[in-house]
């Protein structure tokens, strides 16, 4: 970020920022004197950040209209200069893929990754118009490994990893850096928000597999069990988030959890078939 004039402020678009990671991001990066565009899905969460002191553009992945008029919006406030771009805003939709329609996994990658590809493609030209920038991805320890009843979710976040290695690599040498940042557990409404897209898309009761979700995803959705082994507050992502958007140097992956690390050295050193033994049992 050495090419930013002496005394201007840095200035960072965060989607997904209503609760969870990008709420928690977006109020660290305030804190610690970036303009922070805290982007939100819907008008009644921009207008509550809106009232915290944040600037809060409407951007709904899943409509390329409000990504247009958001990036614009953020533009012209900050006189045409991004220095940072973190893509948060995700969801999941629990449920077996043999049980997943083809619209669920439709819906979800409109969110989860070509929303994130659309807002990514229009920041990249103001970015390099000024030397420099930083792309953060948020991925998730499900880029790396899947877990059963996860396998939309697990699908977008292997996409994103795929599209941002390849963005690392193609954009050397022009001032852009991209980094990957990989939770475990976060506290966050995921699991809550995800219920209606699992109630919406997922016919349970005819699944072959019926007894399974009855004894396990159901509980999982609907019953507050309280946090999960090893999960941390969203601040463990916020700190990382700092490194990536501040460093001369960032990495270009930065894990965040225990299981995260623990997925990540699986993945290198165990045989297929023992990885698959290890987290169909998560």
């Amino acid at each position: 970020m050495s090419q930013l004039s002496s005394g201007a402020q840095r200035t960072i678009l965060i989607t997904g920022c209503s609760s969870g990671i990008g709420y928690d991001a977006a109020h660290g990066l305030k804190a610690r004197g970036w303009r922070v565009f805290a982007a939100c899905r819907k008008p009644e969460d921009c207008a509550r950040l809106k009232a915290e002191g944040l600037d809060s553009p409407l951007i709904d992945y899943a409509d390329t209209a409000s990504i247009e008029a958001g990036l614009a919006e953020v533009l012209e406030a900050s006189s045409g200069r991004l220095d940072a771009l973190f893509n948060n805003g995700a969801f999941a939709c629990p449920g077996l893929v043999e049980d997943l329609p083809t619209g669920a996994l439709r819906e979800i990658f409109e969110t989860n990754l070509f929303g994130w590809h659309d807002l990514t493609r229009r920041v990249i030209p103001v970015m390099r118009g000024q030397g420099s920038g930083r792309i953060i991805q948020c991925s998730s320890v499900l880029g790396l490994v899947t877990l059963p009843w996860r396998g939309a979710y697990n699908a977008t976040k292997f996409a994103v990893e795929g599209l941002t290695d390849t963005m690392r690599i193609e954009l050397r040498g022009t001032g852009i850096q991209v980094c990957l940042i990989e939770p475990g557990p976060v506290t966050s409404r995921i699991r809550q928000n995800s219920i209606p897209h699992f109630e919406r898309w997922i016919d349970w009761e005819s699944s072959p597999r019926e007894a399974d979700y009855r004894a396990g995803l159901q509980k999982r959705l609907y019953q507050d069990s309280g946090p999960d082994t090893f999960e941390l507050p969203p601040v463990a992502v916020t700190k990382k988030l700092i490194h990536a958007v501040e460093a001369r140097r960032p990495r270009a992956r930065y894990y965040v959890t225990v299981p995260t690390h623990a997925m990540g050295i699986a993945r290198r050193i165990l045989p297929t078939r023992a990885l698959d033994w290890v987290l169909s049992k998560a």
